[in-house]
């Protein structure tokens, strides 16, 4: 009985065959994947080490009690930050702790002292940034400022990182997965294929979360709603790699690298707050996988939850939208045959 082989077996016994009779290989052999490595690190390379090269502070939101305090910090600090008014320190606290403002300042008619309240949670860059605004602004007004962390980071995540490698190593999983998933299309039907990568990526969550909060204690998000989130970002990385390998071949999996691993990752806005990234970066921050991520998992670490719907949103969005693309490929290339014949 004679036997087929495959078409990587066919490939390389092709190629074989055209070395050993001295024929040249194509030079796109040689091409594609040397320009496809230089872009992934070129990208990866810019994206990371271009980012935190001068990272400035654009609008971040601060609250201010006061009116005429309200009136110094716009006029003084500009367009650095966003200054929203509110009635007291106590209102302004309120807002650090449910996130709608990253800190709070605060001071006494006739007095020459201010007080700032600053969610550490929101991330370090971020917050030093907004130290130092407000302490040039008190120094340069003649008055002693006080600051006060008001939403600390837990114990063992002193410098906030937990959150970003946590994100980074989820969609790396899902990454991972689907690049395993697509090698298995002539072994495994679509329906199998999905299962697969729906059941994987809840046990990626479920993995993720047991490691980072109960055993090291690192992320302090209650066990369920962080498995949740977890979950949603491991499907949302390996449907969208399943899909663009689906749908560009083997050039799908390096856009994957680029999408989710680079830009996605280094736009997170954990490293780096969103609010002193450049506008672009700023502009994909919360829509891509890893950084509606990272959201997720703060909000619910630190802030109650209160700012989670909306990047669990996005990150449910990717891996539905990217699973019914993948379901409608056979029907489009049946639809192509029909068309064609």
């Amino acid at each position: 009985m004679a036997t087929r082989l495959g078409p990587a077996a066919e490939a390389d016994l092709t190629t074989a065959t055209a070395t050993s009779s001295g024929t040249a290989p194509p030079v796109r052999l040689w091409l594609q994947p040397t320009v496809i490595a230089l872009v992934v690190v070129a990208a990866f390379i810019g994206c990371y080490v271009g980012l935190q090269r001068n990272p400035q502070p654009h609008r971040v939101p601060v609250a201010v009690a006061g009116q005429e305090l309200g009136g110094e910090i716009s006029q003084v600090l500009g367009e650095s930050v966003d200054v929203r008014p509110v009635a007291d320190a106590a209102t302004g606290r309120a807002e650090v702790e449910r996130r709608d403002v990253v800190a709070a300042l605060s001071g006494r008619s006739g007095s020459d002292r201010l007080r700032l309240e600053v969610g550490g949670a929101n991330g370090q860059s971020t917050t030093t940034a907004v130290k130092s605004l407000i302490s040039a602004y008190a120094h340069g007004s003649g008055q002693r400022l006080t600051t006060v962390d008001v939403v600390p980071f837990v114990r063992f995540d002193s410098r906030g990182l937990a959150g970003f490698y946590l994100a980074f190593g989820v969609t790396l999983a899902g990454f991972v997965l689907a690049q395993n998933v697509l090698g298995l299309a002539n072994h495994l039907h679509l329906r199998h294929r999905f299962w697969l990568l729906s059941g994987a990526s809840v046990a990626i969550g479920i993995v993720a979360t047991v490691i980072a909060g109960p055993i090291l204690g690192a992320v302090p998000a209650p066990v369920m709603p962080l498995a949740f989130a977890l979950t949603l970002l491991a499907g949302a990385a390996a449907f969208t790699t399943k899909l663009l390998g689906t749908y560009l071949g083997p050039v799908g999996v390096p856009v994957a690298t680029l999408l989710l691993l680079t830009v996605g990752n280094s736009t997170s806005g954990a490293a780096i707050g969103p609010d002193l990234l450049p506008a672009a970066a700023h502009a994909v921050s919360a829509l891509l996988p890893p950084g509606a991520a990272v959201r997720a998992v703060t909000d619910l670490s630190y802030f109650h939850g209160a700012q989670a719907v909306q990047p669990l949103a996005t990150l449910a969005l990717w891996a539905l939208i990217a699973a019914i693309l993948v379901g409608l490929r056979p029907r489009l290339r049946r639809r192509r045959t029909r068309v064609a014949t």
